[in-house]
């Protein structure tokens, strides 16, 4: 998609707040739930508009109305709200998905980032990546991920999925905000692919030597997984509970100034 094109030291996927903010993404929900399950466009602060009936807002996590550090807790702007208790059948996804097989984003920066609200609900999102060698792997962050673990699909050219544990701040740290930007720094998780992949190997042996009536487990070393150098980022898809505000790639590493546009602010 953006392969052959000039690629600034900052892109934007997706801000909330421009003209046609989904223009690069498509959206699925679960039609089976039209109450619970939507993507809308709503004020943060006051949540309003309501979504078109029958869908009804899932309640908001508590916020402590008597403590005037919560002044702003909210956004002050129109944000992506995206619900549904069946958090795989609800998502949007960059680039989108077409009828003759998906597109690659051939995005090279380093540097990804996520602007979302905590919701107080399981939440995950998915990135594609490739290394230099045309390999592939999906990258899984989720709340409800305890410890890092590569999954391998039986199916054939499924690629290795990777799959991180993600939490938001306790509510008991009182942040200022219920907002968080997600940075990742996308070449430094090549190596994790190798690394876990050795390990459900050397499980795999062990298991065989304990057991010998134990189900015979798809060995990880015929499965090609990314490695050596990061070449690009394939597609993005961010998965319900949430409500975002942007995504964006850069070159600059996190501490580096972005444009104005791109900082959290309250009311």
């Amino acid at each position: 998609m953006f392969t052959n094109t000039i690629q600034p030291n900052i892109v934007s996927l997706f801000s909330s707040t421009s003209s046609e903010p989904l223009s690069l993404f498509s959206q699925q929900k679960d039609g089976s739930l039209a109450a619970d399950s939507f993507i809308h466009f709503l004020n943060d602060e006051s949540s309003l508009p309501p979504p078109s009936p029958p869908a009804v807002l899932c309640s908001m996590p508590a916020v402590d109305d008597h403590d005037e550090s919560n002044a702003g807790y909210g956004l002050h702007q129109t944000v992506l709200h995206i619900q549904s208790p069946t958090l795989r059948m609800t998502f949007i996804r960059s680039p989108p998905n077409t009828g003759s097989g998906d597109r690659d984003l051939g995005l090279k920066h380093k540097w990804l980032h996520l602007q979302v609200r905590n919701m107080g609900r399981e939440w995950s999102f998915d990135i594609g990546i490739f290394d230099k060698s045309g390999r592939c792997g999906v990258v899984r962050c989720s709340t409800f991920q305890k410890e890092p673990k590569l999954a391998m699909s039986p199916a054939p050219n499924a690629p290795p999925v990777l799959h991180l544990p993600l939490s938001f701040p306790q509510p008991s740290s009182r942040p200022l905000t219920a907002w968080s930007t997600i940075t990742l720094n996308l070449p430094s998780l090549i190596p994790h692919f190798n690394a876990l992949a050795g390990r459900n190997q050397l499980d795999d042996d062990e298991g065989s030597h304990h057991d010998i009536n134990r189900p015979t487990i798809m060995s990880t070393t015929n499965i090609p997984v990314p490695s050596g150098s990061y070449s690009h980022l394939s597609y993005i898809k961010v998965y319900a509970t949430c409500r975002l505000r942007r995504i964006w790639l850069s070159d600059l590493p996190p501490d580096s100034q972005v444009p104005w546009e791109f900082e959290l602010y309250g009311a």
